[in-house]
């Protein structure tokens, strides 16, 4: 599946996030975000990128980098809807026309395109520019995106302007030792770590 578009807005008499994408092949997907599911995704997604980048960078470098994207994404914004390009809706509904429920959301680093196997330490890898998301939709179907680092680095931009707007806050991000970041569900599972990730 190929993204084509994204667009995100936050409705307030809801208090979730409409999420949408479509694709080359005109189909249309769309996902109600809540407010744990959203500061999870940030929060994941931030940390996961800055692990790779730490690979060739000092973490120095890498807040740096990070800060000075996301200026750019913004100057970026700000050009684009000068010249707005209009979110062109699909034509079909591969999970239906209504938007559904992210219930849990999962997201981990890849190589060559593929999840790397939980067994194995991160630290071994030398990782693709991209994550893997799990969406859990309703009834425990998940919708996989292998999203491009460019790709979630604009996603999560858009939703992070959403954010601010809804008034949400900041993430906890949980680490479970396997290398794949979870939301926190079960605090008696001592192997998981609880640290604040700063969103910027």
């Amino acid at each position: 599946m190929t993204i084509k578009q994204i667009n995100a807005a936050y409705l307030v008499n809801e208090d979730r996030i409409l999420f949408r994408f479509n694709t080359q092949n005109q189909e249309e997907y769309r996902l109600w975000f809540t407010r744990r599911v959203t500061l999870f995704l940030l929060a994941a997604s931030s940390h996961l990128l800055s692990k790779k980048r730490e690979q060739e960078h000092s973490a120095q470098a890498v807040k740096a980098l990070n800060e000075f994207e996301n200026e750019a994404f913004l100057a970026a914004a700000k050009t684009a809807n000068a010249g707005q390009q209009t979110y062109e809706s699909g034509t079909q509904f591969p999970i239906g026309f209504d938007p559904l429920l992210v219930m849990d959301i999962t997201c981990a680093l890849t190589k060559n395109d593929e999840t790397l196997d939980p067994k194995n330490q991160l630290d071994e890898h030398a990782f693709d520019d991209g994550l893997s998301v799990d969406f859990v939709l309703p009834g425990g179907a998940k919708l996989n995106l292998k999203l491009t680092g460019d790709m979630i680095r604009a996603m999560c931009f858009l939703i992070d302007q959403l954010r601010l707007q809804a008034g949400w806050g900041e993430a906890i991000l949980t680490v479970k030792n396997e290398g794949k970041y979870e939301q926190e569900n079960d605090p008696s599972l001592n192997e998981k770590i609880s640290q604040k990730i700063s969103i910027h």
